[in-house]
């Protein structure tokens, strides 16, 4: 019989694909070093193939390697496949579900919407992971991820989806700051106005490139935010205005007394959140259920500027 690598020889492959280093590799995979090494070596013998160039350091894929990277992931959702299939006859979503979430999103839904999975799925396991959108994406397609929770458009390459929730986007405005004394902001009252911002890889820093051409407001690059809780601190001194969207308003705002939030007049802004999944998934039949289970909970949530998508109304 030809020689056959076990599943856990596959998931070193990939891990080692991932990380470039043989103990990164192995805390990945929950391992020893030796284990892990040993067993790739073993791989690579019984397939006659050099998958990894060694250094001191990292490692690096050969061409055999690249070449042969699909395959295995496909091996793995060949046998994700297999459970999920058998957890689906007894009306499951499988053992454990990889979920990403884009952090400027997922800490102030999760918390609405992990309780009620479990109420329904109380076996499920779930493994979450929060970065910013375009990692989110990458990660999925590495199969690392089963499904994420972004912004669109922010992963559509490859994948799957469907709409959680739309949500109002506002602009965040120093309590003493001229404009924070009107209703609407007038878009011409922003031109020169300072945008603080999000950095590159959120669908936030897209919206706030459009407002500033739109309005002759400029992006204050020099002072990106790295999360929208740094942005808020920012806007309350004084440093300039920012966008902020709906769940995260309803989250952060309650107790906020330095920053106020205005729409913008004839400008209304406004971001879709969907879960996405790889198009390449026997698994989309899970992920449509725990779609429709986030879709309740922003129903249960009641808050004003998250609201169900209107096709699903």
């Amino acid at each position: 019989m030809a020689f056959r690598p076990s599943p856990r020889q596959i998931e070193y492959f990939i891990a080692l694909a991932e990380t470039r280093h043989f103990g990164a590799a192995a805390r990945k995979c929950h391992v020893s070093q030796p284990t892990l090494s040993a067993q790739f070596k073993l791989l690579e013998d019984q397939l006659g193939v050099t998958l990894f160039e060694r250094g001191s350091g990292l490692v690096e894929i050969t061409p055999v390697g690249q070449e042969l990277l699909p395959l295995a992931r496909q091996a793995l959702d060949s046998l994700d496949a297999l459970v999920s299939g058998a957890s689906s006859r007894q009306g499951g979503l499988g053992g454990l579900i990889k979920l990403g979430a884009a952090s400027t999103f997922g800490p102030y839904f999760l918390p609405h919407l992990l309780p009620r999975i479990k109420a329904v799925y109380p076996d499920l396991e779930i493994y979450i992971r929060e970065d910013r959108p375009t990692e989110l994406g990458r990660v999925l397609q590495s199969g690392a991820l089963d499904c994420a929770l972004a912004p669109a458009p922010s992963i559509a390459e490859q994948s799957s989806d469907e709409m959680i929730c739309q949500e109002d986007v506002l602009l965040g405005i120093p309590a003493d700051h001229p404009l924070a004394s009107v209703e609407q902001v007038e878009l011409s009252a922003l031109s020169g106005v300072g945008l603080l911002c999000l950095g590159p890889g959120y669908q936030l820093y897209h919206e706030g490139q459009l407002l500033c051409r739109a309005s002759g407001a400029h992006m204050l690059e020099d002072y990106e935010g790295t999360s929208l809780d740094a942005l808020r601190q920012m806007v309350s001194i004084g440093m300039g205005l920012a966008l902020f969207p709906g769940s995260y308003v309803a989250s952060e705002f309650i107790k906020e007394q330095r920053v106020v939030l205005r729409p913008i007049r004839d400008f209304a802004m406004t971001r879709s959140v969907h879960l996405f999944w790889r198009k390449s998934s026997s698994r989309g039949h899970h992920f449509q259920k725990l779609a429709e289970l986030a879709r309740q909970t922003v129903d249960e949530m009641a808050v004003t500027g998250v609201r169900r998508p209107s096709s699903q109304l």
